[in-house]
């Protein structure tokens, strides 16, 4: 009950937000209300005589409409909505589902929670002259048989001539209100129960609504409709024996989830992700990086770390000393009618806020281009499990793969799991094998293989590997990670602009990653055969005092496990000797550019 106890503290902490339409958003719905698309809008004048229809612009925000606890949830069955509805329940050619709509508009215009824009509707609707009228406007056609071909049109209602009372009905607060009140009357002569969200002895939902993720339209959180299949387990004999909600307290929750997710949720893979603060408070994306840059300087290792404090800082400001709350949940449908609550999870908003910091404090990189950031969950699952079709940049992942595994990061990340070595084993064979991808996803793989490696080897030691280059790094791996990068950028500087072939070094990397000693050697040994030539005697001198500082770190390691089979720091080691290769490249040419302009 925590995930509905806390969306109706979200529905009550936005009780000013209710029922109103603000532009680009879902509206949250009032308790005895839905939030629907309409189709067409018919417009009436305060006698019930019709005036003008129109179809509804597709890109018109969804409206709010009354319903019943049996018309909100309804799939196959007949439950006419009280006011806004489809032609099949509105016209009169289907006698029961007509007569169904009619009585209940009718019941509650003559009631003592009645509204002015009522009676007209209920006047135009008598007349039964609904299909001409839409025949006429070229909205609809009839068939041989006197039936409309688009029955399952929704339609909303706009009256006119009732003063500062006209309108339409989907913007009224006040007939919002009287509804509410309407059928709140109608359902006091409920025995009352024990609410199990609120605590409170109330009058009980019967049925739950269906639609809290518009994904899974028809998938209800909470159902007891099935009679006949065993459906307790021999537990219980009747639903209310399993629990008991109220039926605000299912209104409110409902509601204020299905605004939540609308507007905030975010889908992966088919299975819907929402963070929100019970509280109003605004919080950042769990997927996303905590901190992006926003200038144009790549940030370096410091100035990441100053900024992400900074960014830390700045939400927790924002909580205002008040107690909030951070609220997690994923959603997914377990069958078409049944939707199942996946991931929960609830914490103070401080911690959370702590959690995605220490995240991403860890798991990032220095981008060779972008400088330090932190990969996105939703790039780790696709570099670890995603498909590059041809030589295509980018890669495909099966749905099931990405909510499975998504939800997986997401509870790593939140609840400060250890990273899973699965991951960093699929990341390094792939980052071993570069020739399979194209160059940048080869890049992204490398990048995204670093910044896990450097959490996961965080998550088991608490060390934290520098994302500078470290040449007296006490690890095998790593130095011969360094030497695969000295090898193949000897072997590239021999190579023309528009070269394209890939190095020795390269070509040979899943197998230097297995025999690192052996292939080196054989790598070695081309490069002083067939390139060291080309080389400038300056360059050669470079590159063999580089490779005579890595050979005298690897030799303080036993001889026999020189050619062990290399953990994933080499992909460190790799990555960064490479940068400091480039980078050294790039200055001199800058130096020699200024030198030719100051001639």
């Amino acid at each position: 009950m925590g995930l509905f106890q806390k969306a109706c503290e979200t529905f009550d902490t936005f009780q000013d937000m209710v029922g109103k339409q603000i532009e680009g958003q879902e509206p949250l719905a009032p308790c005895s209300h839905s939030v629907t698309r309409a189709d067409l809008e018919i417009t009436i004048d305060r006698d019930g005589r019709f005036v003008a229809a129109r179809a509804v612009d597709k890109k018109e925000p969804k409206i709010i409409i009354p319903v019943t606890e049996e018309s909100a949830g309804r799939t196959s069955g007949i439950y006419a909505h009280p006011l806004c509805d489809q032609i099949k329940y509105i016209a009169p050619y289907d006698e029961q589902r007509h007569s169904q709509y009619v009585d209940g508009l009718k019941s509650w215009a003559n009631s003592e929670f009645s509204h002015p824009k009522l009676l007209p509707i209920l006047n135009y609707v008598e007349r039964e002259s609904i299909l001409p009228d839409l025949v006429s406007t070229g909205l609809i056609h009839l068939d041989d048989k006197g039936l409309p071909d688009k029955e399952k049109l929704l339609i909303r209602w706009r009256i006119i001539g009732l003063g500062e009372q006209s309108g339409g009905t989907w913007e009224d607060l006040t007939l919002f209100e009287t509804f509410r009140c309407y059928y709140q009357y109608k359902k006091t002569q409920a025995d009352r129960v024990l609410c199990m969200v609120s605590g409170t002895e109330v009058l009980p939902a019967q049925q739950h609504p269906k639609g809290v993720v518009a994904l899974n339209g028809n998938a209800k959180l909470v159902s007891e409709n099935d009679k006949d299949n065993f459906t307790f387990r021999g537990r219980f004999t009747k639903p209310d024996q399993a629990a008991t909600v109220g039926y605000e307290a299912s209104q409110k929750a409902h509601n204020a989830l299905r605004w939540v997710i609308a507007n905030e949720g975010v889908a992966m893979g088919g299975r819907m992700f929402v963070c929100w603060s019970p509280q109003g408070v605004l919080l950042p994306k769990p997927h996303n990086p905590f901190f992006s840059s926003q200038t144009d300087d790549p940030p370096t290792p410091s100035a990441y770390q100053k900024q992400l404090k900074e960014t830390l800082d700045g939400y927790k400001s924002s909580l205002g000393g008040i107690t909030t709350e951070a609220v997690l949940a994923a959603f997914d449908a377990a069958s078409s009618g049944r939707l199942s609550l996946t991931y929960y999870n609830q914490l103070q908003a401080s911690d959370f806020l702590e959690r995605l910091y220490q995240w991403d404090r860890i798991c990032c990189w220095k981008h060779k281009t972008f400088g330090v950031s932190a990969p996105t969950l939703y790039q780790i699952v696709s570099c670890t499990f995603g498909t590059q079709r041809g030589d295509r940049d980018g890669f495909e992942t099966d749905d099931r793969v990405i909510r499975q595994q998504m939800q997986r990061m997401l509870a790593c990340r939140i609840d400060m799991g250890q990273f899973p070595a699965d991951y960093i084993g699929v990341l390094r064979q792939r980052a071993s094998t570069p020739l399979a991808y194209s160059k940048e996803n080869r890049e992204k793989i490398l990048f995204t293989a670093c910044a896990t490696i450097r959490k996961f080897l965080y998550d088991k030691t608490k060390e934290e590997w520098s994302m500078a280059l470290e040449s007296q790094k006490q690890d095998r791996s790593y130095q011969y990670g360094r030497l695969l990068a000295v090898l193949e950028k000897a072997e590239r500087d021999t190579y023309d602009d528009n070269e394209k072939r890939e190095p020795n070094a390269i070509r040979m990397q899943v197998y230097f990653s297995q025999r690192p000693q052996q292939t080196a050697k054989t790598v070695w040994e081309q490069v002083k055969k067939a390139y060291y030539p080309q080389l400038k005697p300056a360059s050669r001198m470079y590159y063999e005092r580089i490779i005579g500082d890595i050979m005298e770190m690897l030799s303080q390691f036993p001889a026999e496990e020189l050619n062990h089979p290399l953990s994933e720091t080499y992909l460190l080691g790799y990555y960064l000797q490479r940068n400091h290769l480039y980078q050294k490249k790039e200055k001199k040419q800058e130096e020699n550019d200024h030198e030719r302009t100051s001639e």
